[in-house]
């Protein structure tokens, strides 16, 4: 058993030794991967091709419509006629042709403005797409710089995991020593032993939890999920500039849903614009030129044996419904309903934005002093185990103590790394509500 035991340790940390010296892969080239890959950009991008489509040109009505069409007939007949005197003509097979064709166009030249009116919604709603779009695009960001982040925070872990371990090797070769010398007893060899192994198991699951957060990337980022070979940049640097009048003059102006919802009320306008169009007559052109021949071969008949028209045909049309039973005045009561809605709407969210901005804020100072704090606590169990370690050589504190200070140690860099990306999370939070997160 004790064997096994350390043949999965061997195996855990020849796979977390494959971990080391990778490719960087730079925040800029995760953003590019993103962008290019990432799928819900990808569909993002045919709603927006979808939507641009609809607001041309050829979608608004203003270009007129033109068709053709053509036809032939043929036709066989069998008669028999019987005349006054009792004399009986028959024919078999007697043939008669047909053949049409036309060419027609028709243009609305007036229709109370509804086209017009259309055509500016359909471009309004291809802002619209735009803007979610571009709400994708944010969130796509905001996902990958946590995911980023996370990698990030995971590899230092792993890190300061490893230097926690080798410093419990240091301390398990120096037990060995001292008890091969009649220092110390068995005991101390033992602790030692037992915590080589616990730092051992934390080394391996944080490099299983590291190597899942680069899985984690890879699906944002739209590639293939066993890219695991890579280190991420953590260096952080934080945007202290930032103010939060700022913030919220910038929140009103740029963020996303709220230009969305100024884009909605001005589709609803031009739906009012439509529905009154209602009350409006119509005016249409027309012109086609028709051309008919018909060939019939009934030697018997009293039809002409062929014919052939052909013309001109133009003309203007007008149409005026007067009265449509209130259909129209209740479109256009509903419209103005819901165009207060949408007002309403967007007092609603613009003080939801201001609350979250504001919330935004003061986790980002809280995130700020905390990693302040944590910077300080790093430094000060650095000295205390620095100090720890020199009286442990010494003999003047136990293994005991030793393992403490290490530990605190530990756990302050761990701290200190959470809050580190906490707060850079936190930043770009805050850039994300302001919608100048892209910038």
């Amino acid at each position: 058993m004790i064997k096994m035991k350390h043949t999965i340790l061997l195996v855990g940390i020849f796979f977390v030794n494959m971990l080391q010296s990778q490719n960087i892969l730079t925040q800029e080239e995760a953003i590019k991967i993103t962008l290019e890959n990432n799928y819900d950009i990808l569909v993002s991008k045919n709603d927006l091709d979808v939507a641009k489509n609809n607001a041309s040109i050829y979608n608004s009505g203003y270009l007129p419509s033109a068709s053709v069409s053509s036809g032939a007939n043929y036709s066989t007949t069998n008669s028999e006629n019987e005349a006054q005197d009792g004399v009986v003509t028959s024919i078999d097979n007697a043939v008669s042709k047909s053949y049409n064709a036309s060419v027609g166009i028709n243009y609305t030249i007036f229709d109370g403005f509804n086209r017009k009116n259309t055509y500016k919604k359909l471009q309004e709603a291809y802002g619209l797409t735009e803007l979610q779009a571009r709400q994708i695009i944010e969130n796509a960001m905001i996902q990958l710089y946590a995911n980023y982040f996370e990698v990030a925070r995971l590899t230092e872990n792993n890190n300061n995991q490893k230097q926690s371990l080798d410093i419990s090797k240091q301390r398990l070769q120096r037990a060995n020593y001292s008890f091969e010398y009649g220092q110390n007893t068995k005991l101390d060899v033992l602790n030692a032993e037992v915590d080589v192994n616990n730092d051992s198991i934390n080394v391996l699951n944080s490099s299983r939890l590291l190597v899942n957060a680069k899985r984690d990337l890879n699906v944002t980022m739209g590639r293939d999920v066993s890219t695991i070979f890579f280190d991420v940049e953590t260096e952080i640097d934080y945007k202290l500039d930032l103010t939060l009048d700022q913030l919220l003059k910038d929140s009103e102006k740029n963020n996303a849903s709220i230009l969305q919802t100024e884009k909605n009320i001005n589709i609803t306008n031009y739906n009012l614009a439509i529905d009154k169009s209602g009350w409006m007559p119509n005016v249409s052109a027309n012109a086609n030129y028709s051309w008919n021949k018909t060939i019939n071969d009934d030697p018997i008949g009293f039809s002409m044996a062929s014919q052939q028209n052909d013309g001109i045909n133009a003309g203007l049309s007008l149409g005026w419904n007067l009265f449509d039973g209130g259909k129209t005045k209740t479109r256009v009561q509903n419209s103005k309903i819901q165009i207060e809605t949408q007002e309403i709407f967007k007092q609603q969210q613009l003080q939801l934005l201001k609350r979250d901005v504001n919330n935004a804020w003061e986790t980002y100072q809280n995130a700020l002093f905390t990693l302040g704090v944590q910077e300080s606590n790093v430094l000060t169990n650095e000295r205390n185990f620095d100090r720890t370690k020199e009286q442990y050589k010494l003999g003047q504190v136990n293994s005991i103590d030793f393992r403490q200070a290490q530990i605190n140690l530990l756990n302050a860099n761990l701290s200190w790394s959470q809050s580190k990306y906490d707060a850079k999370n936190s930043e770009y939070q805050l850039l994300y509500l302001a919608g100048i997160l892209l910038n």
